[in-house]
């Protein structure tokens, strides 16, 4: 496709403006973005009060399926993206007629799908490098007595819905065959994945970002503590992990953008498993088809961020390689930060927080907090890694934040 330039205006006097499907919070760091390098944006989004429909040029509040608002976003926009997997591939497609699309409905329908994902990974695992858990696939209740009768190795597992889970929900961890089939109709019996359970070591993702012309470029691994399935700390820094596993994940990430002809910014998330040696060994677990919330270390630890990546691929501009320039820990704020022992609404110290060196706070727009709900993040930069895991850990203290428990 040829270049969409920020600030550039077409014969019909209509700016350049870039469009995103969603209006949570990635959307929200998505149009800071373009807006600051120059572009106009459109946020299609139903809630009124949307992180990122309240910062844009355009909100469209419909739905994401509606005819009508799908047809006023193509009008509006040059190009058009996604800030999360769930939103209908069929509303990709019919953008896609008229617009560019990054990334595109197929792409995405496979990371919506875990049994496609899985599949995925398995075909690409020659070029990639590694492999992702052994699994079997659960659509029926044959499906379920095979496994029972034959897959025996499969468990203690993990039982995951194929769609719509995420951050820990649609999960259930079984040990027997019973408990896998009472997990099963404890989710309603739906298409599902058991996972076997992998004696894991340590969680990391890349951030991989690829345009148009099949140009890719990457970040460092970051690694990741969840606590409760949902994320917790995202550290940022050279000796996050070991070199090699580092290099390997890195390459498997690109090469597994390269095999989908991914076009925007794609995550991989890897389990590092105990292995034949000390650093062990990767799995990869699954992908996300945008930007995401580890990698928001990189708005203000790297020269270029991930939602600076995700505008250039989508307009076709040049991907720059990106510069870490400071090492970093993320943390995650929830919404019970909010709240006391007690359970009464309070204010968090921002003031002793911000008094921190090298703190970086970022609240997403959010009205109300609530257990569990992603209400900002707090990214800790400094000269060296211990300076920054020292101010990590007294901003935990000062939020009563979990997850630093390892450093």
């Amino acid at each position: 496709m040829s270049p969409i330039f920020p600030g550039s205006v077409d014969a019909a006097g209509q700016r350049a403006t870039l469009g995103v499907l969603g209006g949570g919070q990635l959307g929200r760091m998505f149009v800071h973005a373009a807006q600051r390098l120059g572009y106009f944006t459109a946020v299609l989004e139903p809630d009124a009060q949307s992180p990122a429909g309240l910062v844009s040029h355009h909100h469209i509040q419909t739905d994401y399926d509606d005819p009508a608002g799908l047809a006023q976003l193509a009008r509006l926009c040059q190009a058009i993206t996604t800030e999360f997997e769930n939103v209908p591939a069929q509303a990709l497609q019919t953008l896609a007629l008229t617009r560019p699309v990054a990334p595109g409905a197929a792409v995405v329908g496979i990371a919506q799908n875990r049994i496609d994902e899985k599949a995925h990974f398995t075909a690409g695992a020659d070029l990639s490098g590694v492999a992702c858990a052994p699994y079997a696939v659960i659509e029926t209740p044959a499906q379920l007595q095979a496994v029972e009768n034959d897959r025996a190795e499969l468990l203690p597992g993990i039982l995951k819905t194929a769609r719509m889970g995420y951050d820990g929900k649609g999960q259930v961890r079984v040990k027997t065959a019973a408990e896998l089939a009472a997990a099963w109709a404890e989710l309603g019996s739906v298409a599902c994945v058991l996972e076997k359970m992998l004696p894991l070591m340590a969680e990391c993702s890349v951030l991989v970002a690829r345009g148009w012309d099949g140009q890719a470029v990457s970040y460092a691994p970051q690694r990741n503590v969840h606590v409760d399935g949902i994320l917790a700390v995202t550290h940022a820094y050279e000796g996050n992990m070991p070199p090699a596993l580092a290099t390997r994940a890195r390459s498997a990430a690109v090469s597994l953008a390269q095999h989908l002809g991914y076009v925007g910014v794609l995550c991989v998330e890897f389990f590092v498993v105990e292995g034949n040696d000390e650093h062990g060994d990767l799995v990869v677990n699954e992908m996300a088809p945008r930007p995401h919330n580890s990698g928001h270390y990189t708005l203000d630890a790297c020269d270029v961020s991930q939602f600076d990546l995700q505008v250039h691929a989508m307009a076709g501009l040049p991907l720059p390689s990106p510069r870490q320039h400071s090492p970093a820990i993320m943390l995650n704020l929830l919404g019970e930060v909010w709240f006391d022992g007690n359970g009464q609404r309070r204010e968090p110290d921002w003031h002793a927080v911000l008094s921190l060196p090298g703190t970086h706070l970022h609240l997403y727009g959010k009205a109300e907090a609530r257990a569990g709900r992603k209400m900002g993040h707090l990214t800790i930069t400094g000269p060296d890694v211990a300076s920054v895991k020292t101010t990590a850990r007294r901003a935990a203290g000062l939020l009563g934040l979990p997850g630093l428990d390892d450093i």
